[in-house]
């Protein structure tokens, strides 16, 4: 049995995904009953979706603190943690920290969404990082994972956040540029700019929310973006030259 906490655009897609081998109970403090029985999960409270042998955590980053403090005390022993945000050493530091030593955790990135993965899951990348976790339990967690066709990826918490700072906060940051500035579909394009357009199809669904704690909760992400803004202003005075 597995519990989700959080039933948002992504906590819907996994969902969705689990429910075609596992039964899946969901907690969101938002959602109502009936919409979380409308996509075939059954709704639970808190307390009853931390009984699961599986708990998977699909909330914002900035509110994960928060909600592993509320789990702690009911999380049956040996259970499975699993997170799913875009940034990992932070999570990881709190997972740690404030879970009980009798819970498995596991540290895990979905690289790809509701969007990029509307089709198919096979050929997309997963960051799987297994804080604390039994060999025997990766390895079928791993199976299960590759059986569904995705790319598994095994690295540390800081070198997932060094190289998304590029691949997901630069992206997103971009992204929303192109949409401030008014860029849409012309008749008149190029392949290069469709391409840029690519990006804001890929950042418009998502939420400011996500957008700004990707930013502030990976360390790297700072850097990585005022190094951009600083090259963008030195082409910029080139062309004023």
């Amino acid at each position: 049995m597995i519990g989700i906490i959080g039933f948002g655009r992504f906590g819907r897609f996994m969902a969705k995904h689990l429910m075609e081998d596992f039964k899946v109970r969901i907690y969101d403090e938002i959602d109502s009953a009936d919409s979380i029985r409308s996509a075939g999960a059954i709704p639970v409270d808190l307390s009853d979706v931390c009984k699961q042998d599986v708990v998977i955590l699909a909330v914002p980053i900035s509110r994960m603190k928060f909600l592993l403090e509320q789990i702690a005390p009911h999380l049956k022993e040996n259970a499975l943690v699993i997170d799913v945000c875009s940034v990992k050493i932070y999570p990881v530091q709190w997972m740690e920290k404030i879970l009980p030593h009798f819970t498995s955790i596991l540290a895990c990135h979905p690289m790809f969404g509701p969007d990029s993965a509307a089709d198919s899951l096979v050929g997309h990348k997963i960051f799987l990082c297994p804080v604390r976790l039994k060999t025997p339990d990766y390895r079928k967690i791993k199976a299960y994972l590759e059986a569904k066709g995705l790319v598994l990826i095994e690295s540390t918490p800081e070198a997932h956040d060094r190289e998304l700072a590029f691949s997901l906060c630069l992206t997103h940051f971009i992204g929303r540029g192109l949409s401030a500035c008014g860029a849409k579909p012309l008749q008149m394009d190029t392949e290069g700019y469709k391409r840029l357009l690519h990006i804001l199809n890929v950042v418009q669904n998502d939420t400011w929310e996500l957008f700004y704690d990707m930013h502030r909760y990976n360390p790297f992400a700072t850097k990585i973006r005022l190094a951009f803004m600083t090259a963008v202003q030195e082409i910029e005075k080139e062309l004023e030259a």
